[in-house]
């Protein structure tokens, strides 16, 4: 079952002179358990993307579904059943870590006694525990984004392994990540799918080989030490070289008395996906299948302006939320879930944008 949906998303920014379509017909599915990585450039839409999927913001068209509920009818309810972890840490610095950690429990409605007994076991998880009594202003950064379970902007290797750790554990227990990134080696890590986005588009989805072997194969690089031997040295190269060809290359070199200053073989990395160009990046035959399937969309769910002085009866629901509540409690799974009826909503998802 798929634990994120949204069909035919569009979204426009307008001003007086320009308009920016951030969104333009996005479709996207995550199945329950699995993690799906948005890669893409600043300004490709990924964050548009996330805040309609949180009810942060209205789509001006289509439709999105988190956890089984509507994101613009049920609004409240998929706040419920959801987390959002942003770029910067959602706690209070002048309360001590378990305060943070108990005060998050009580807005999602555990009795007083269940959120400390949660609080405890959360900050032994994230190795918290001797500095739980301690104010938060006194933690260091990392520590900080541990006790938010931000995502890892700033964590020092060692400190980033073990919060990848913890999100494989909580995909195995069920949980469903939505993770924007532009830490390419997270993005090679921790999805089991990519999507690339650009100019507001979804433009491929696939696994991080899949994907990366859409850009080509292996390629013997070298570098000589005089350009005047270029020329000479990329005749000696086969156009289908890889690593049988790479002892062979060295040995032609050799007798060719090109001298060179580096010889490698090269495989194509997640930054070849994220800098190639829309064209250059065939949608994966999933999404292609998932695409040519769907025929027309869904009523958009009337999303048109009402008539001047009529009521919007959806007005109660698209107020802007308490967006420090709806972060790190959630994640944490420090709350009661309201799932939609016939969703297993044992598992929450989780949104994080860097």
């Amino acid at each position: 079952m798929a634990a994120i949906e949204a069909e035919g998303l569009v979204k426009v920014y307008r001003s007086r002179k320009t308009e920016v379509r951030a969104l333009d017909g996005v479709d996207l599915e995550v199945e329950e358990g699995t993690v799906l990585g948005l890669l893409g450039p600043n300004g490709a839409g990924r964050t548009t993307k996330v805040r309609i999927l949180t009810t942060l913001l209205r789509p001006d068209a289509g439709t999105a579904r988190g956890a089984g509920l509507d994101v613009v009818r049920d609004a409240q309810a998929v706040r419920r059943s959801i987390g959002l972890s942003g770029q910067y840490a959602a706690i209070d610095e002048n309360l001590p870590g378990r305060e943070n950690l108990w005060m998050f429990g009580r807005l999602y409605q555990l009795s007083s006694a269940e959120a400390r007994i949660r609080a405890d076991e959360l900050l032994e998880r994230f190795l918290l525990g001797e500095a739980a009594d301690r104010v938060a202003k006194t933690y260091s950064g990392g520590m900080r984004r541990r006790l938010d379970l931000e995502p890892t902007t700033g964590l020092d290797p060692r400190s980033r392994l073990g919060v990848w750790d913890v999100i494989r554990a909580q995909v195995r227990e069920g949980g469903t990540l939505l993770l924007t990134t532009q830490y390419l080696e997270e993005a090679d890590e921790l999805p089991n799918e990519i999507a690339v986005v650009d100019k507001g588009k979804i433009i491929a989805r696939g696994t991080a080989d899949e994907l990366m072997s859409q850009v080509g194969g292996e390629r013997i690089e070298v570098v000589v030490h005089e350009l005047a031997n270029l020329a000479r040295a990329a005749q000696l190269i086969a156009p289908d070289g890889g690593a049988a060809q790479l002892v062979e290359v060295g040995r032609q070199l050799g007798e060719a008395v090109i001298k060179i200053d580096d010889i490698a073989l090269r495989r194509p990395t997640l930054h070849d996906v994220s800098s190639r160009s829309p064209g250059a990046l065939p949608r994966s035959s999933r999404a292609r299948k998932r695409h040519e399937g769907r025929g027309r969309r869904r009523p958009d769910h009337d999303l048109a302006q009402p008539e001047a002085g009529a009521a919007d009866p959806r007005a109660r629901d698209l107020r802007d939320p308490p967006v420090d509540h709806v972060r790190a409690a959630v994640r944490l799974r420090l709350r009661r879930r309201d799932p939609a009826p016939g969703y297993p909503g044992d598992h929450p998802f989780l949104l994080s944008i860097l």
